[in-house]
């Protein structure tokens, strides 16, 4: 259950050390200072729920400080659908407060997070106060909106091997961590990676299966490693996912004066 609390439980977040390619990380830093301190701190625990699909009465949005959510959705057949994973420096929920609309999807936490609670007018009277941030609200919607045109291109276009690889690339690039031993992808289970790549999880287990006895990645409860980038390129066909497709969103509007 989300609590509030003063700070990340591992202490602030140095400031200027946000990803470029997320929603804090693209804000100048005056604008990305007073935007960690609107709302309200919470501290948020493994497994929560904090944006419900389909809720008509909630209007606010989620500034995520540190830890990882999910951004799921329930599919005609019962089934659960993992659409994206998002991070420290991430905005989640921010449809809603844009167009009053209800929830298009549920966001639940993976492992305890710190975010801030953010209501409806404070959010939107912020975006007034700072055109900078707007701009890097719209780029941030229009990423995820390129980022949901790729993913039906490769349902449509792509074997399920390639799907799987192109999407461990996206994640490693977005949300891994260097480690010695190389990227980590956290809070990843390969039944979550099928449901992104819209296959079944004992094909996932295979393809994984045979990355690894290659070396190219290892898989731990959880996680996943990649231990070699260029091999994973290699069978994906590509260097890069393209960054029309929203992948890794351009610069924001104040990097160009940097």
């Amino acid at each position: 259950m989300a609590a509030s609390t003063p700070e990340p439980p591992h202490g602030p977040r140095r400031v200027g050390s946000w990803p470029p390619n997320t929603f804090l990380g693209s804000l100048d830093p005056a604008t990305r200072d007073e935007m960690l301190s609107a709302g309200d701190p919470l501290q948020v625990a493994s497994g929560e729920t904090i944006v419900m699909e389909g809720d008509r009465r909630t209007r606010h949005v989620f500034l995520i400080i540190q830890g990882y959510v999910k951004v799921v959705s329930n599919s005609a057949d019962g089934k659960v659908a993992l659409l994206a994973i998002r991070a420290g420096g991430d905005l989640v929920g921010e449809l809603a407060a844009l167009d009053g609309s209800p929830r298009v999807a549920s966001v639940v936490t993976v492992g305890p997070c710190f975010v801030r609670r953010i209501g409806q007018r404070d959010f939107l009277d912020f975006l007034v106060r700072h055109p900078g941030a707007a701009l890097a609200v719209n780029a941030t919607v229009a990423g995820k909106l390129r980022h949901s045109t790729w993913q039906r291109i490769e349902f449509g276009t792509s074997p399920v091997p390639v799907r799987a690889v192109r999407m461990l690339l996206h994640l490693a690039t977005r949300y891994g961590e260097a480690t010695r031993e190389g990227v980590l992808i956290a809070s990843l289970t390969q039944q979550e990676l099928a449901a992104m790549i819209g296959s079944r999880e004992n094909s996932v287990h295979k393809i994984l299966r045979e990355l690894k006895a290659r070396k190219v990645i290892e898989t731990r409860y959880g996680r996943i490693l990649i231990r070699d980038r260029q091999a994973l390129c290699d069978a994906a066909g590509i260097s890069e996912i393209p960054s029309e497709y929203g992948v890794w969103p351009p610069p924001g509007p104040h990097s160009e004066e940097d």
